[in-house]
């Protein structure tokens, strides 16, 4: 991880209830083991950033792509293809990445068509 910033400083926690509900469980490299055992596939929504085309969580992109020993998707805050470059890099090219509200298919910036090709290249 950059800047000396271990998956234990960087203070990422499971939502539940519609992420409402903060619980105390932390997300770390062990829970993802722990969990990975139950799963095929992780989907991580990054609450703090979802639904606001402002930006991805950086330092959890990289957690996941360090890790990465089962398929993950990745959602929150895309609005560029900036942001689709950055997970590729970030993330080690291992995540999987959902856009919602920054395509134009829902109002946003991102043109589906342009999403698509950039995805397929």
């Amino acid at each position: 991880l950059d800047g000396g910033t271990s998956i234990q400083d960087a203070g990422y926690y499971i939502v539940t209830d519609r992420w409402q509900k903060c619980t105390n469980e932390k997300v770390t490299l062990e829970l993802l083991d722990k969990l990975s055992a139950y799963c095929d596939e992780f989907l991580v929504h990054a609450v703090d950033v979802e639904g606001k085309q402002n930006g991805i969580e950086k330092d959890l992109i990289r957690i996941l792509g360090n890790w990465g020993k089962i398929p993950i998707t990745y959602a929150g805050g895309v609005h560029t293809f900036k942001d689709l470059e950055d997970i590729k890099n970030l993330g080690n090219d291992k995540l999987n990445v959902t856009i919602g509200s920054a395509l134009d298919l829902f109002g946003g910036d991102m043109k589906y068509q342009e999403v698509l090709m950039y995805m397929v290249c």
